[in-house]
């Protein structure tokens, strides 16, 4: 039996075994353009519609397969929700 438990509306960074790939992402976010990635407060507010979806399981958006810290790190890059 598998003792791995998958996080439903978990983000990278509350998984303990995302927190090196969540490190990365924090790398790439950083090293974005500022007139490319999204400012923190529009960040976060991403990845709180992303906390509420129904589609968010494991850090991973079930409707388009990426982790959501990453797809909510650009500005030009959107929810295929529809939710921001």
């Amino acid at each position: 039996m598998n003792d791995t438990i998958r996080c439903r509306r978990c983000l990278l960074r509350e998984l303990e075994e995302g927190k090196e790939l969540y490190e990365s992402v924090k790398a790439y976010r950083s090293e974005l353009p500022e007139d490319v990635r999204t400012g923190d407060a529009e960040f976060e507010a991403r990845l709180e519609h992303c906390r509420a979806c129904r589609y968010l399981n494991n850090a991973t958006c079930m409707q388009c397969g990426c982790f959501v810290e990453i797809r909510a790190a650009k500005r030009d890059i959107h929810c295929p929700m529809g939710n921001w």
